[in-house]
C-alpha cells in the first residue's frame, strides 16, 4: 500500500469574516500567541509523516510563502546580537518538509481548491487540512489518526465529529454503520442539509485522507452549494465507485475561521504556556471581577 507522503492545505479564500485585518494579512497568518494559525497545522501534518505541503494559494498569500522560506536578512540581524537559539528556530520552520505553492486562480469551493492540486499530488494518497482548524492531540495528532484508518482498509477517510442537531446545516454531514468503535463505512453524504434532512448528527471537519480517484470524482461533480464545487459532493459521487471511511478525531478541535473559535483558540493557547500562563490567569481574573460589579 502507497504511503500517504503529501498533504493538500487550502489557503486561498480571503477571510473576509475578520476584515479589515485580513485585508493586509492572510487569516492563517493571524497568531495564537507567537506562532501563526498555519504553524500548528503543519507541525500536525509533519508530526504525522507528511513529507511535502502542498499550499493551495492566492495571490494575496505570498506571506503564507515567505513565512516557510529561508530569511537570510533576518538571521544576520540575529547572529550580530549573538542570538543562535532563534536563528535554529527559524531554521527548524524552514525544514519542517518540503513547501509546495500552486495558484487557485479563481475561488470555486474546496473541491475545486483540491483539483487544483491534482498534479502536484500525482497517483497517490493524500491528506487534506483545511487552513483554520487546529486539532490538538500531541500523543496522536489528528490527520495521523485518518492516515492509519487508509493503512488499515485502503479507502477514502473523512474525519468528523458530533455536533448538535440544531447546527448540523453549518457542515457536511455524513452517515454510516460503525464497523470499529468511531469507524464508520459511510453510506450517505450531504453538504449543509436543513435540520430537518440531516441523515446524523456526524459532522464533517477539516481533516481528509483521500485517494486520487476523488480527482476523478470531482472532475464529474456538477456545482453544488453557493455555486461552488464542494468536496462533499465529490466524496458522494466516488462512494459510487469505491467504499469511503469516516473517523470520529480525537482531540481539542478549534475552528479559527470565526472570531469566536479564534479568540478561544487564544484563550487555551495561553493557558496552556508556562511563560505566560500565570501572569495572563490574573488578567483574567481582574477582568471577571470587573465584569462582576459592573
Amino acid at each position: 500500500m502507497p504511503k500517504v507522503r503529501k498533504a493538500v492545505i487550502p489557503v486561498a479564500g480571503f477571510g473576509t469574516r475578520f476584515l479589515p485585518a485580513t485585508k493586509s494579512t492572510p487569516k492563517e497568518m493571524m497568531p495564537l500567541i507567537d506562532k501563526p494559525i498555519i504553524h500548528y497545522i503543519v507541525e500536525e501534518a509533519v508530526n504525522s509523516g507528511i513529507e511535502t505541503i502542498i499550499f493551495v494559494t492566492g495571490r494575496h498569500k505570498r506571506a503564507i510563502e515567505d513565512y516557510f522560506d529561508y530569511y537570510p536578512e533576518l538571521e544576520q540581524v540575529l547572529k550580530k546580537s549573538g542570538k543562535e537559539e532563534e536563528i535554529e528556530k527559524l531554521r527548524q520552520i524552514s525544514n519542517m518538509a518540503e513547501f509546495v505553492y500552486i495558484r487557485q486562480k479563481e475561488q470555486l469551493g474546496l473541491g475545486h481548491a483540491v483539483l487544483t492540486a491534482e498534479r502536484l499530488v500525482g497517483d497517490e494518497p493524500f491528506a487534506v487540512l483545511l487552513g483554520d482548524e487546529v486539532i490538538k492531540n500531541k500523543d496522536y495528532p489528528g490527520i495521523r489518526q485518518l492516515i492509519d484508518v487508509y493503512y488499515q482498509f485502503g479507502k477514502s477517510v473523512i474525519g468528523t465529529m458530533e455536533v448538535p442537531r440544531e447546527d448540523v446545516s453549518k457542515y457536511g454531514i455524513v452517515a454510516g454503520k460503525e464497523v470499529v468503535d468511531g469507524i464508520k463505512l459511510v453510506e450517505k453524504l450531504v453538504e449543509k442539509p436543513p435540520v430537518e434532512e440531516a441523515p446524523s448528527t456526524s459532522a464533517i471537519i477539516g481533516r481528509y485522507v483521500l485517494t486520487p480517484d476523488i480527482f476523478e470524482a470531482l472532475k464529474k461533480t456538477p456545482l453544488g452549494k453557493g455555486g461552488e464545487l464542494q468536496l462533499t459532493d465529490g466524496l458522494a459521487l466516488l462512494r459510487n465507485k469505491e467504499v469511503i471511511y469516516s473517523k470520529d478525531v480525537e482531540g481539542l478541535r478549534h475552528d479559527t475561521g470565526n472570531k469566536i473559535g479564534y479568540l478561544k483558540a487564544i484563550l487555551d493557547f495561553a493557558l496552556e504556556r508556562e511563560d505566560v500562563r500565570e501572569e495572563f490567569i490574573k488578567i483574567l481574573m481582574e477582568k471577571c471581577k470587573e465584569i462582576e460589579k459592573g
